[in-house]
């Protein structure tokens, strides 16, 4: 059974004070920590592309990881959708070439944003099956400062630069459990780029997420013979302070404490917020049953148990 071993993290150390934006904007603390959620946002230097996050963060697993060695890798995806460039070739071959990897490992890209880690990781789990692979690694990087605009005050406060890599392989200390998704494309104007700038409908995506995923979440502890209390934590994507607490109380069945809020010194790191959570929060702790939930551009959705065998 393929699981999740480690997960590792970069997360530039150069970044935008959130204060000094919001005042720009009329927006004062309480705003931006109550409702946005993060005082700093990182910020990848101008130099660096995505594949040199994604490497940063192999390399910092490969740190933390001495046993598992670039030799041993047979799958590579990478999670994103603003890669290098004009995005052709995939970044994930760009990231092969760096770090170094062999030849002989898969390597393709999932054009995925706040949903993609979720998908991500059952997408890495079914090919290795299928195909007989002992290690991979599931890279996020998703840097939207690529496409923000500065001056625009719906997006400019939210967002910030980060990877991560995940290596999935057998033994695993987190094994993947029951998963449900979903998909409506009728939202696609809601969260969108256009000739090379992101716009965001803030008032829709929080309703859609707000209505969309705690029934999501009650629909998979349903099906997967489980009560809210059997679930020792919920990592829901981080897109803002205000979305994951009325998510929390919307849900009703847990504390609202069990839903994991960490984005004050990294913002919304699209598909990246689920592995920081989880990395921070997860890997080490002694919790039984985790549950994963990932929502955003497409309109695209995706929750997931994670447990402990």
């Amino acid at each position: 059974m393929i699981g999740i071993k480690s997960i590792a993290s970069y997360v530039p150390v150069d970044g935008i004070d959130n204060y000094a934006q919001g005042a720009k904007f009329a927006k004062d603390e309480e705003f931006i920590i109550g409702k946005i959620g993060s005082a700093f946002l990182p910020r990848k230097a101008a130099a660096q592309e995505t594949s040199d996050l994604c490497v940063e963060a192999v390399n910092a697993l490969f740190a933390n990881n001495p046993d598992l060695k670039r030799e041993s890798i047979d799958a590579l995806i990478v999670v994103t959708q603003n890669g290098d460039e004009e995005g052709l070739p995939h970044t994930a071959a760009i990231v092969q070439d760096k770090l170094g990897l062999p030849t002989h490992v898969a390597a393709f890209d999932i054009s995925l944003g706040c949903s993609g880690y979720v998908y991500g990781i059952y997408a890495m789990k079914g090919f290795m099956e299928a195909a007989g692979l002992k290690n991979g690694l599931l890279v996020t990087a998703d840097p939207y400062s690529k496409i923000v605009d500065p001056e625009d005050r719906n997006t400019t406060m939210l967002f910030g630069d980060a990877a991560t890599a995940t290596w999935m392989g057998e033994d695993a200390f987190w094994q993947l459990g029951k998963a449900k998704f979903g998909t409506d494309g009728s939202g696609a104007p809601h969260l969108k780029v256009s000739d090379g700038v992101f716009f965001m409908n803030g008032r829709q995506v929080f309703n859609f997420a707000l209505l969309k995923v705690p029934a999501h979440l009650h629909e998979l502890l349903n099906e997967s013979d489980l009560k809210a209390d059997e679930i020792d934590a919920f990592c829901i994507h981080q897109g803002s302070a205000a979305i994951v607490d009325a998510v929390a109380r919307r849900f009703e069945d847990a504390p609202v404490d069990k839903f994991i809020k960490d984005m004050v010194e990294t913002g919304n790191t699209v598909s990246s917020s689920i592995p920081l959570l989880l990395e921070k929060h997860v890997m080490d702790a002694t919790w039984k049953r985790v549950a994963v939930s990932g929502f955003g551009v497409g309109l695209s959705w995706g929750s997931a148990i994670l447990y402990r065998p």
